[in-house]
């Protein structure tokens, strides 16, 4: 999603991850950096989430990263936070961290804004990976313009697009 989508979307978005992980029975967790929390929320504003939801984990930064997801300080220094080593670490550990209780993982990490930046990676540059246990994960490098709010939204409709197509 390049421009930013609308609550509606968003919601239209999380009800097809929460319906299609139901139908196979599946379920999920979210490894949070820039989001901040903001895809497992969008997935468990609604009602009879938990059936699909059992954990998020919010790593803001390099320490919680570590700490909970198992993300590799060599990874951290040598690509840095926002990069596709690092959300295939986050969204694997989540997966790990998650037992028993999560099928797919989306992880992301990001520059929102407004500094941060660097010519590498400026703001607004995004990294998104989603795993499915036992198989490898995928990552991919966004980049959404706009305002802090706006790449964080950005965000958050692109992971639950990843969700869904892991789902199907």
């Amino acid at each position: 999603m390049k421009t930013m989508p609308s609550e509606a979307q968003i919601e239209a978005s999380a009800f097809a991850v929460l319906d299609t992980c139901r139908k196979q029975g599946l379920r999920v967790t979210t490894a949070e950096s820039c989001t901040g929390g903001l895809i497992v929320g969008a997935l468990t504003e609604i009602a009879g989430s938990s059936d699909v939801i059992g954990r998020g984990f919010v790593t803001y930064s390099n320490e919680a990263k570590m700490a909970m997801l198992g993300v590799q300080a060599g990874t951290l220094s040598n690509h840095g936070a926002v990069s596709g080593e690092t959300v295939l670490e986050m969204a694997a550990g989540a997966l790990e961290a998650a037992a028993d209780d999560a099928d797919i993982a989306v992880a992301v990490s990001g520059v929102a804004g407004p500094g941060g930046g660097s010519p590498d990676k400026p703001v607004g540059t995004v990294w998104l990976a989603v795993q499915r246990k036992g198989q490898a994960g995928h990552a991919e490098r966004q980049h959404f313009s706009g305002d802090r709010r706006a790449v964080r939204i950005k965000t958050v409709g692109r992971a639950l697009e990843l969700l869904l197509g892991a789902a199907k």
